[in-house]
């Protein structure tokens, strides 16, 4: 009987911190990660303040919980989705539209949770900073992979330089989320497709392999 009202135990607090993890990445992305607070979570979820800092312990360890779970979300909506195309130019154009399917569709509120807290923290020192840029770098490692996967698959040139398309790929990726959170429009990721369809034809080995975007 202790197990079983143990393992319930586990279980409701597990329930509450992914409560408050959905509530904290929405709040993130929207007013940065300095803007969590345990009172204010405990209010907004109606939940007691004791409560959730035993989730958690520290506002540290509250902001940290929070990247790790917007990386979460980020592989869930793009990285294991596109994984299921091919490998090679097909997978590397769909990582690049459910990366714009996902800030267009407001996964997160304020556009791309992870473009607002690099902003916030880029210039700071620290573990939640060392998060996000761990962060980061995954994302831009796993682009930059995707597109030597491609070319030592021969859909790309054999010079393309994989660093330097990545680099390009994931900036208009991040232009058409800021320009369209700022004007509050969509028009941004149709340019942000074209321009990338584009880039990706001039790289490809067969350019009718990128699909024309309407």
């Amino acid at each position: 009987m202790a197990g079983t009202r143990l393992d319930g135990r586990v279980e409701r607090g597990n329930r509450t911190r992914q409560l408050v993890l959905r509530r904290t990445v929405d709040i993130a992305s929207v007013e940065g990660l300095d803007a969590l607070s345990v009172g204010r979570l405990a209010s907004e979820l109606e939940l007691s303040k004791s409560g959730v800092f035993a989730l958690f312990g520290s506002k540290q360890e509250l902001q940290l919980a929070t990247v790790r779970e917007a990386a979460r979300v980020y592989v869930e909506r793009i990285v294991r989705p596109a994984a299921e195309t091919p490998a090679g130019i097909d997978r590397l154009w769909r990582l690049c539209t459910l990366w714009l399917d996902y800030s267009q569709g407001r996964v997160f509120p304020g556009g791309c949770f992870f473009y607002e807290v690099v902003a916030e923290f880029d210039a700071r020192s620290g573990p939640v900073h060392d998060a996000v840029v761990r962060a980061q770098r995954d994302w831009t490692d796993h682009v930059e992979a995707t597109i030597a996967e491609a070319r030592e698959l021969g859909d790309l040139h054999p010079g393309t330089d994989a660093p330097q398309l990545a680099f390009e790929l994931v900036a208009l990726m991040e232009t058409a989320n800021v320009v369209s959170v700022l004007h509050d429009e969509t028009t941004a990721y149709r340019r942000a497709r074209v321009a990338i369809a584009s880039r990706l034809r001039v790289a490809a080995t067969d350019p009718s392999r990128v699909p024309e975007v309407p």
